[in-house]
């Protein structure tokens, strides 16, 4: 398990197993969001199986697959609304944490610099500067 703070309260993390949830928890995270689509991954990593693990401890569970080169705008949504309505930090999970950032700084966009969204995940290695048209006119939109 790798994770990665974006913010205090978002942080990505490549596949995590079932067997890191406890840990998740114990870092302060309550809620985990799946990135991962479960056409990528083995059984005992797909959805149902995380959900329940992680469910099991107390944390809450989004699935919000994002599928490689095919980002949609209810990705974009179902974070953000995962984001706003977490009790506390959140955890969201992808093959490399890349998805998972690309998704967080587009439901950010309006919410924080445009800068901001770019750096922070560039820290970890996360190239978001190709995003900046978009991040901006969804600024400018107010999505």
């Amino acid at each position: 398990m790798d994770i990665r703070a974006i913010t205090p309260d978002y942080a990505v993390s490549p596949q995590i197993e079932p067997s890191d949830l406890p840990a998740i928890k114990a870092a302060g995270y309550v809620t985990v969001i799946d990135n991962r689509p479960d056409g990528e991954i083995p059984p005992h990593l797909q959805a149902d199986a995380m959900r329940a693990a992680a469910e099991a401890l107390g944390l809450v569970f989004v699935v919000n697959p994002v599928i490689g080169g095919m980002l949609t705008m209810d990705n974009v949504a179902a974070q953000g609304a995962a984001i706003a309505a977490s009790r506390g930090p959140v955890l969201a999970y992808c093959a490399s944490g890349n998805r998972s950032s690309i998704v967080w700084a587009l439901s950010q966009a309006g919410k924080r610099p445009v800068d901001e969204l770019i750096a922070l995940p560039a820290r970890f290695g996360y190239q978001l500067e190709h995003l900046r048209p978009q991040i901006e006119a969804l600024a400018r939109s107010g999505s």
